[in-house]
Order: C-alpha cells, then sequence, then structure tokens
C-alpha cells in the first residue's frame, strides 16, 4: 500500500465515523471537538510515519541501487587542538567484519572553520595489523559526501577481518591549531 492509499483509507474511515456522529449524538462524548482532534492528529502521526519510512527506506540505496551497511550513523566530533597533542583521532571498532564483499567507504564530512584548510586521513587495519590511509584534501564547510574505493587503500591485502577504521586529524595537515570536523553517514558500499 502506498502513502497516498493509505490516506485515502484513513480519510474514508475518518469521513465515514463523523458522517455518522453528526446523525446521532454520542452520549459518550462530550466533546466532539476533542475526538475529532485526536483522530486529525492521528491520521498526521500515520502520515508523517508513512514519509519516514520511505525517506530511510530510499536513503538506504541511493540511486544507482547500491547496498550500504552503516558502520556509524550518528554524527561524530572529531575536536582537535594541537597545543599538546600531534593527533586526534575518531575510530570504529570493526569487531573482525568481514568486508571483503564490499567495494568502497562512504561517509559525509564538513568542518566548522572556513578558513582552515584540512585533511583527514583515513585508515582501515586488519587484524594481521596491516595498515593502509588515504587522505582527502581540503574538506569544506559544508556537508560533502566521499566515496572511497577499497583500492586505493593499497597496502591492504586481506580485507576478511578487519580491526578498525580511523578518521585522524594531524597537526601537520591543518592551518589552524585547533577547530572541529564532523563524520556523518559512515558506511561500507557494496556495489
Amino acid at each position: 500500500m502506498n502513502k497516498k492509499e493509505i490516506y485515502e483509507h484513513l480519510a474514508n474511515i475518518y469521513l465515514d465515523a463523523s458522517s455518522k456522529s453528526s446523525k446521532k449524538k454520542n452520549k459518550l462524548s462530550p466533546h466532539p471537538k476533542a475526538v475529532r482532534s485526536i483522530i486529525i492528529l492521528g491520521l498526521v502521526t500515520a502520515l508523517g510515519l508513512a514519509s519516514t519510512v520511505t525517506y530511510f527506506h530510499i536513503n538506504n540505496r541511493n540511486s544507482k541501487g547500491q547496498i550500504a551497511l552503516f558502520l556509524y550513523q550518528d554524527a561524530a566530533k572529531i575536536n582537535f587542538n594541537f597545543d599538546p597533542a600531534k593527533k586526534e583521532t575518531f575510530s570504529i571498532n570493526l569487531k573482525q567484519l568481514n568486508l571483503s564483499k564490499y567495494k568502497a567507504l562512504g561517509f559525509s564530512v564538513r568542518k566548522t572553520n572556513p578558513k582552515d584548510i584540512i585533511s583527514l586521513r583515513v585508515e582501515f587495519i586488519n587484524r594481521f595489523n596491516e595498515k593502509s590511509e588515504v587522505y582527502i584534501k581540503n574538506i569544506s564547510g559544508k556537508w560533502t559526501e566521499e566515496r572511497l574505493d577499497f583500492s586505493r587503500f593499497t597496502r591492504m591485502n586481506d580485507w576478511t577481518q578487519m580491526k578498525v577504521l580511523a578518521f585522524s586529524i594531524e597537526e601537520w595537515n591543518t592551518r589552524e591549531k585547533s577547530g572541529i570536523v564532523y563524520l556523518d553517514n559512515i558506511k561500507v558500499i557494496k556495489q
């Protein structure tokens, strides 16, 4: 059933109920306006829920029908201050996840200071402690979608038992000594 059919069905139920109640007063309902408001609120909630489910279903597949496994869906924050530190990292424990069937890493990224020039280091580590990294240069102040094909991680030979995915800001890859970089919708893409 699509959204339009659900809406029409709920509207018919509401109209049938309201026409019957106008012919015969209900003694149990001393406040017909309150009942009508509750019904309308229920309809709006049902439509909102249907819209949200449709939105998330569409967003789990992109325009090319790609399937993704979300590793971290919440917004992550790398708050760096290089007064004493040399590197700030946000990492995800992959718990021996098999990524051999996936082709790329996808995520959204943005910085808060538009004047700063920042490069982001993205690194995978597998159970054999093989490490391979890719740098994303000149992160924007607006949300941008990044896609890193696994073939770019040239020193990674085995994708079957992955330990860590890390995002790092290094002191030598920023102009400013402090700032914030946000990451969102971190996922691996199958096709």
